[in-house]
């Protein structure tokens, strides 16, 4: 773990429109002080059809944020209006769920959640 303060890991869009909201909901659910914000154009759609080597790079990044950092909590975002998965929000869910499940077989042994950030800029939390 960490000296440095505690962590999680989002697995965001790069979307600028998605850091903050993402960023200031895991500070408060989790009560980390740093988020590890590891971004790609549309992060679902890549991890649950598990593109390589993009969804490769993710998990280098995630084994850091969680080996390195000790982030206990991995979040897996979707959004509104996403120019890199421009598809509808039940294809989004439906994305999110598989990624979850993708992400699972990583083996990180750290809770996995799923957002939707709606056309409000708002985060919810998927179950």
């Amino acid at each position: 773990m960490s000296s440095h303060g505690t962590f999680a890991t989002a697995i965001n869009c790069m979307d600028g429109r998605t850091q903050l909201c993402v960023n200031a909901w895991a500070k408060k659910k989790f009560g980390v002080d740093f988020v590890d914000t590891i971004t790609e154009p549309g992060p679902d759609g890549i991890l649950a059809e598990m593109v390589s080597p993009l969804a490769d790079s993710i998990k280098a990044r995630v084994r850091i944020s969680v080996e390195k950092h000790g982030s206990e909590n991995i979040i897996l975002v979707a959004h509104h209006d996403c120019a890199g998965n421009p598809v509808e929000k039940g294809i989004h869910l439906a994305h999110l769920q598989k990624a979850a499940e993708n992400v699972a077989k990583w083996g990180f042994s750290v809770p996995i959640h799923c957002l939707w950030v709606n056309e409000h800029w708002e985060v919810e939390e998927i179950a």
